[in-house]
Order: C-alpha cells, then structure tokens, then sequence
C-alpha cells in the first residue's frame, strides 16, 4: 500500500509555497489598481505621517472612512515603498503577495496541527489554487490581510485549545498577535469569540464531569489570567495599525455601529441576472457565490469535512479536545455566511468580504482529503491511486483557469456556474475594475503607434471614465484628464460591467478573457455620447 510520509508532504508543501512566491515574484507588477488603491495608498502615507510628527499630524484620524479600519498593510506599504526600488503601486502588490503567502503558511500550520502532514499539504493546495484568495492577495488592501490575519488568529486559537487549560506562553504569543492584527485590520475581527465560545464550553463541561464545577471554572479563571499578557500584546499591535481604535475607550464599539448600518449611498449590482440595491440583496447571496465561485474540489472536501464532523460527533467519536478543536474550524468556516444569511447586511462586490473565510474552509478539506487517504491506504490501493488523480485534476482545472484568466484571476466562476461566460450580464465580474491597467498601456502604445498628438490648443488628452477614475489617472499618466462628461472628451474608458455604456464608436482597446469584456477603449471624436453610464437616471 502507498504510505504518505510526512516529511514528504511537508517538503511538498514547502515546495508549493515557494513555487507560489517565484509565481508572485513575477507577476506582482501585472495587477492594477482597484477603486480603493489610491486612497488606501494616502490613508497608508497619513498614518506614517501621524507618527512621524509623534502624533500631531491627526489627519489619518478623520480620513474619509478609512479610519475606522486598521491600515498596517498600507502603513507598511507606504514604508516599504520608500525603500524597495519600486513605485508605490507596484510595492503594495508585492506587499500584498507577500501577505497572501504568510496567510498560506499559516494556513497550513493550522491544518497540519489538527490533521498532520498531509492534512497541511491538501490544505495549502487548496488555498494556494483558490481564485478568490489567491487574486484579491494582490490588490485587496483591506480583505486579504484580514484573511491573512484570521488564518493566523486560528492557528493561536487551535493552540489554545490544545494546551487548555494551562496554554504556553508561545501559544499566547501567536494567539495575541493573530488577535491583534485581526482586529486592527477589520473590527469585524471580534467575530472570532463566536468561534472559540463552544469549543471552550465543551472543554469546561468535561473538566466539570471529570472532576467538579468548582475544579472546571478555577481552571476556566486560570486560563484567562494566563491570557493576560495576549491580551496586552493585541491591544496593543492594535494601537499601532489603527490608532483610531485607542483615541477614545469606545472607539472600536463606534466602528461596529458605524458598519452595522449601510454607510453609503446605495447602488445597484447585478446578482443572478437583476440589477438590484445592495441593501436590498438577497439572503442567498453569500452562499450562491460561494457555491459559484470556489473550484469544486474545494467544495466538495469542505463539505465532506463538514459531514464528517457532524456524523463524528453524533456519534460520540471525539474526545472532548478533538471536537472542541474540530467544532471550532466548522465554525470559522461557517458561521460567517450563517450570520450573513440571518442579519442580511449590504452586500456587493461579490464576496471579497468574505475572503477571509477561505483558509478555515481549506483547512476543512486538508482535514477531509487526510482523512480519506489515510482510509483508502489501508483499504484499496487502486482507489487511492484514482483518488490521487482526481485530486491532481481538481487542483489542476482552477490552475489553468487562473493562468488564463491572468491578471484577473478573482473574476473565476467555476463549471457550476459555467464559466465566465456561463454569468455574462448575470453576476459581476470586473467589480474593481482592474483591466484599466492593462487598456491604458494598450491604448498608450496605440496612440504612440500612431504618432497621435492631442488636438491643437490642448496639451493633453481628455477621456471619459465609467470604473475607477483615480486608478485610470494613474495608469493612463499625466498625458491625460479623465472626466466623467464625455462632451468634448477624445476617448472613453469603460468597465465592461452593466452599468456602463457601450457606444456605437470605434473602438480602439478592449480587453478580455474567455471572450468576456473586461474593459474597452472607445474612439469618441466627433460622436455624440451623452453619459458615460448605460442608465443616466439610475
């Protein structure tokens, strides 16, 4: 029978990690800038500003409202730029890919701790071949380092649980700074007391039927003085990357009222085919585009992984330990789409706000893939062979699709939902905006191609914009003013999403993928186009 050794699966996994880094250290540059990037870019520069004028420069306090999130990944970034030899832009990809992989690491620690060896391996496969994290680790300054950060704060907790009730202060350690840069990335952070609450209730209920109430709360008392100094570590990294937060005691309670309420003026997206507000979206919608937007390999371990601890636990198979440990990665990777179902927020952009639940779910299938494995070894070696393949093909299928899909790989549906073209003019793909990158530098080389020049009496050119317009400044240059109203504009820039128009001018650049627009350049001289927008009323 084919035994899987340890060492290999952890010399695999390294490997895959490091194949991941040379990928990401040669692409990093191809990704563009979203609608956030240049204003997470200024949050990132006032934040070094606040302490480099040792704290009276207080802009970074009221900044739009950035402040109510953390921004280490921007300060760092900000830092980073002032010395890597790379502009700006370029060093939050890079940052953000260097993020991305801790995530992954982290990761696979977590899973390799609760299911061994192969267990990490599967685990780290499966994060690393995810369209949703691996292409928003590039260019998501708020939602992929949270992912990053909650990886890690999972590891500190399945730590704790494991020493429990007496965790070494090296398990404090990772606990507090997961915690910390949890929520000093995102308040919602604290969602993870959710997670860790019945896993702890199991852990006491035994103590008390293995001894008596008053032995299980004095241990329960004696584990959180012994988390103590954790605590005093994450408040305080808190501090750091969101010095909003310890301006005033209530300041992070202000910040979970602040996002409970939709904060915006309201607009459309496009969800199964309808264009509707994202207040107004429905209860399925986290759940259909998770169904939609994972490779089904993942879908179908992560669910089988969910099964399983069910089943288990119904029958009394775990310990007390093991299943308040294996309780608490169903949790993470579940309770966040729960919540969201029963609370019904806002919701638009697809689900890059739930990046962030993508590592438990990988841990999930590691843990289901291990387990399957280990029982096919023992019990059929040609099934274990076939179902090496099928896993070798299940990761193999969303690698393609994201090689082709470059640099847009977190626009992936998978065959469930047919494909890019299976959600044309049904969901939204393009959301951020990123193929204005790649349309400038088209449309820049066209121009120059040409020898074309800006009409007389201008010295740059005028483009109207429907997507992103501080991300069209920066790639189109200073060649060019972007413009909202295409009266007397040369060009148009447009997303290839619905809400923008598509006008009956040549057109000069369109950008695609699987025969999906992502982005186009039109030609407008001389045409009358009276919105940028298909809709000018809406």
């Amino acid at each position: 029978m084919l035994r899987w050794s340890g060492r290999w699966a952890d010399a695999i996994a390294v490997g895959a990690l490091v194949c991941v880094a040379v990928i990401a250290w040669m692409t990093f540059d191809d990704y563009g800038l979203g609608w956030d990037d240049y204003t997470h870019s200024q949050y990132g520069q006032l934040l070094l500003d606040y302490y480099r004028s040792g704290f009276t420069d207080k802009r970074a306090l009221s900044f739009v409202n950035l402040y109510m999130y953390g921004g280490g990944f921007d300060m760092t970034a900000a830092m980073l730029s002032k010395i890597l030899p790379f502009g700006l832009f370029e060093t939050r990809r890079l940052w953000g890919a260097v993020i991305g992989i801790l995530g992954l690491v982290a990761t696979w620690r977590v899973a390799r701790r609760v299911g061994g060896p192969v267990a990490g391996l599967l685990a780290v496969l499966l994060l690393a071949t995810c369209p949703l994290y691996y292409g928003h680790m590039y260019m998501n300054a708020k939602d992929a380092p949270f992912a990053a950060a909650i990886a890690m704060l999972l590891l500190g907790m399945v730590r704790l649980l494991e020493d429990y009730p007496k965790p070494r202060w090296s398990t404090a350690v990772v606990f507090g700074l997961g915690l910390g840069l949890s929520i000093g990335s995102r308040i919602v952070g604290g969602i993870a007391a959710l997670y860790i609450a019945m896993p702890l209730a199991i852990l006491i209920f035994s103590d008390y039927r293995a001894h008596d109430l008053r032995t299980a709360l004095r241990h329960f008392g004696s584990f959180l003085l012994r988390l103590v100094p954790a605590f005093i570590l994450a408040y305080a990294l808190m501090a750091v990357i969101w010095p909003w937060s310890v301006q005033e005691p209530l300041n992070p309670v202000r910040a979970i009222e602040y996002f409970s309420h939709f904060f915006e003026k309201p607009w459309q997206e496009m969800f199964e085919g309808k264009a509707i507000y994202v207040p107004d979206m429905p209860r399925s919608y986290v759940p259909v585009h998770f169904l939609l937007k994972l490779p089904e390999i993942m879908l179908v371990l992560c669910l089988g992984g969910v099964l399983g601890i069910l089943l288990n636990a119904i029958r009394g198979e775990y310990s007390a330990r093991r299943g308040a440990i294996l309780f608490l990665i169903a949790a993470a990777a579940l309770v966040p789409i729960l919540f969201t179902v029963l609370t019904r927020p806002a919701m638009y952009n697809g689900i890059r706000h739930f990046v962030f639940v993508t590592p438990p779910l990988a841990v999930l299938g590691g843990l289901t893939g291990s387990w399957l494995f280990e029982e096919l070894t023992r019990r059929s070696r040609t099934a274990l062979t076939a179902a090496i393949a099928a896993f070798a093909v299940g990761l193999a299928d969303p690698v393609y699709v994201m090689y082709r899909l470059h640099p847009y790989q977190y626009t992936h549906f998978n065959r469930i939902a047919g494909g890019l073209e299976g959600v044309e003019d049904r969901f939204m793909i393009d959301y951020w905006g990123l193929a204005f990158k790649e349309a400038s530098e088209q449309l820049r080389a066209l121009l120059t191609e040409r020898q074309e020049t800006p009409p007389q009496g201008r010295r740059r050119w005028r483009i109207a914009v429907c997507g992103p317009h501080p991300a069209a400044e920066v790639e189109l240059g200073p060649e060019f003013i972007t413009t909202w109203d295409p009266k007397g504009a040369d060009f148009a820039m447009m997303l290839g999403e619905f809400y923008c128009a598509e006008p009956d001018a040549p057109i000069l650049v369109e950008i695609d993928r699987e025969d999906i627009v992502y982005a186009r350049v039109y030609d407008i001289r001389g045409f009358d186009l009276p919105s940028v927008f298909k809709h000018p009323d809406k």
